[in-house]
């Protein structure tokens, strides 16, 4: 590839790809733009001149720091610590902020501009609200670290219109429902459901289960970690860490599950992969996709593994449980509410509750409750 240099550039022609090409540098970042064939510009100088005609300079240097820079040292010193809070941050950074705002300095970022980029972005309400509240965290973070002057944050003023606007109404399954989806689905992933349903747990924190967390003579089970992709970590909040009662029927259904298991030790995982010869628990995709199955198999539609959590949070209503107890069983903290206020509701209410839910789930399974695990 030869080379002609010049004071804000060079030109250079690619002979595999057959075309001139023009880069420069932008501070420390290299960059380039396609001129053309040599059919269009047989020589260098032509290719030369059509850089002239497109008037391409190199950009003067900026003084001040570019909101890439700012997201490098954010993701070094301020990025969560959850894997899935991260990774969620960080296609947020890939996907949305950096291609729009990655070579802008940072002190140049303006409400209005933001707003109405916000509004063309192809999301959700609530993900255009996540972006938003991202922005908002790195123009803190700026601030905090020295590179901005304390101010009012500009992306305070920056308007997410029907944000609290939902584009899918969360589904939850009728009893029928969800007995004929217990019918289709296969063990383990039957009683995943059932514990899920029964409990409101994430799918997270039921494939976060061992044996050891299954308190057999109390009729008690422990939520204490949760898994994304494969990475075990905390649960979701400090107030989803919780003991739960169990039923009787859920209970046995565990014990069952346990004896038919080949791994069964007290630190083994409740739901361990064959796959990964019990090092690690069902992955969320293969969950995913046996729930697919068997929905379809049902004739249900389409379902995803949270479905549960708000099948938990109806039926809840269903056996008329008192909202305060609901907020508590589904470990929810929302300061927005005065349910945390009014202090705490009596353990036997939530235990109540919590055996009328199991009654729901287990109603019309006798004989499914009795097949043997696959």
């Amino acid at each position: 590839m030869r080379v002609q240099r010049h004071t804000s550039g060079s030109v250079r022609y690619d002979k595999r790809r057959k075309t001139w090409n023009y880069l420069w540098y932008d501070g420390l970042i290299r960059r380039s733009k396609r001129i053309g064939t040599k059919r269009e510009f047989p020589t260098k100088a032509a290719a030369w001149m059509e850089v002239d005609h497109l008037q391409i300079q190199q950009q003067k240097p900026q003084h001040g720091d570019t909101v890439r820079s700012v997201i490098v040292r954010y993701e070094a010193e301020r990025m969560p610590s959850r894997p899935s809070t991260a990774r969620v941050y960080r296609c947020c950074l890939k996907n949305h902020i950096l291609p729009k705002w990655g070579d802008s300095l940072i002190q140049d970022i303006q409400p209005r501009p933001v707003e109405l980029w916000l509004r063309e972005l192809p999301l959700s309400p609530k993900s255009k609200t996540h972006v938003r509240s991202l922005m908002h965290g790195l123009l803190e973070y700026a601030m905090w670290s020295g590179i901005l002057d304390i101010s009012r944050n500009p992306i305070s003023l920056v308007r997410n219109i029907g944000a609290t606007r939902t584009v899918r109404k969360a589904r939850s399954l009728t009893v029928e429902q969800f007995q004929a989806l217990l019918t289709e689905l296969q063990e383990p992933f039957a009683t995943m459901a059932l514990l899920s349903v029964c409990l409101g747990l994430r799918i997270s924190e039921a494939l976060g289960l061992r044996w050891s967390d299954v308190n057999w003579i109390a009729s008690r089970l422990s939520v204490q970690r949760g898994i994304v992709n494969q990475i075990v970590g905390d649960v979701k909040t400090r107030g989803s860490a919780k003991t739960f009662d169990v039923a009787v029927e859920l209970l046995d259904r565990l014990k069952s599950c346990r004896q038919h298991s080949d791994f069964s030790a007290a630190e083994d995982w409740v739901f361990a992969s064959p796959f990964k010869l019990g090092r690690l628990p069902y992955s969320y995709t293969g969950t995913r996709q046996e729930l697919e199955r068997a929905s379809k198999a049902a004739g249900i539609g389409h379902i995803s593994s949270h479905v549960f959590r708000h099948t938990y949070r109806s039926w809840l209503d269903a056996v008329k449980t008192p909202i305060a107890v609901q907020q508590k069983m589904m470990r929810h903290q929302d300061i927005r509410t005065t349910m945390n206020i009014y202090g705490d509701v009596v353990t036997d209410e939530m235990s109540t509750a919590g055996l009328r839910v199991a009654e729901l789930a287990f109603q019309f399974n006798g004989a499914q409750a009795e097949r043997e695990t696959s």
